[in-house]
């Protein structure tokens, strides 16, 4: 089975707004990412709007031809867009407003009654939901217990590792998380950090149906353009 590729164009955004410009769109961005192959556009709407916008999320809900994930944090008023414009999939994720990206998965052991409430109600309106978690198996547990279609493994930690034992360690932790999930019925995604050298080891998890790719796409597009830059990202999931 090959391993989905969801682009993330938030970034093109964050271009776009550091000079409140109407171009580069991340509509486009999307676009032209289907054309190259994506199997799946997903978007981050921020409380504090820093780079998509809600103009952007309503265009693409009525444009992308693939799926529409749309991550935001479990709050009232994300929950209220997300039931007003009805992505394919919302992925929960943790959100700060100081934090530069997202820091960590969501504390889904210790969580209130309110992200369980926040998932019945995504369910219910025929959304599929997926939870931004770290590798461990209280997250994991925690997940299947509250229902939810997908879990996305948070790759930080391995994205990141400073030497080679480290990066190892990271690595055995996702694929022992990946299988524990997929063995609980979820459905596994994984990111956060992956470029194009530490990708394919990644997508070479079995239990790993979809990647979830944003900035090191966006990065590479400069060089090499957004169309290179997504076939490329394909060509090296494919080859794991």
């Amino acid at each position: 089975m090959q391993t989905r590729l969801g682009v993330n164009v938030d970034h093109v955004a964050t271009i776009r707004q550091a000079r409140g410009t109407l171009y580069p769109d991340p509509v486009t961005a999307a676009s032209m990412a289907e054309l190259a192959g994506a199997h799946q556009i997903t978007i981050h709407l921020r409380e504090d709007r820093r780079h998509i916008q809600d103009r952007d999320l309503r265009i693409m809900r009525e444009t992308v031809q693939t799926r529409l994930n749309l991550e935001m944090a479990s709050t009232q008023e994300m929950l209220e867009i997300a039931l007003a414009v009805r992505p394919d999939c919302v992925t929960l994720v943790p959100e700060k407003r100081e934090e530069q990206t997202t820091e960590g998965g969501l504390n889904v052991a210790d969580a209130t009654d309110e992200l369980a409430a926040t998932c019945d109600r995504l369910m219910a309106a025929g959304i599929d939901v997926s939870l931004f978690i770290d590798p461990d198996s209280r997250s994991i547990e925690a997940s299947s217990r509250l229902d939810v279609h997908a879990i996305e493994l948070h790759t930080g930690d391995y994205a990141e590792a400073a030497d080679e034992d480290t990066r190892n360690h990271e690595l055995k932790r996702l694929q022992q998380a990946a299988s524990l999930a997929a063995s609980c019925s979820l459905m596994v995604a994984a990111g956060h950090g992956l470029d194009y050298v530490n990708t394919p080891e990644v997508a070479a998890i079995p239990e790993v149906e979809e990647l979830n790719i944003g900035h090191s796409i966006v990065a590479r597009s400069i060089f090499v353009g957004f169309d290179q830059a997504v076939r490329e990202m394909l060509a090296l999931m494919r080859s794991a």
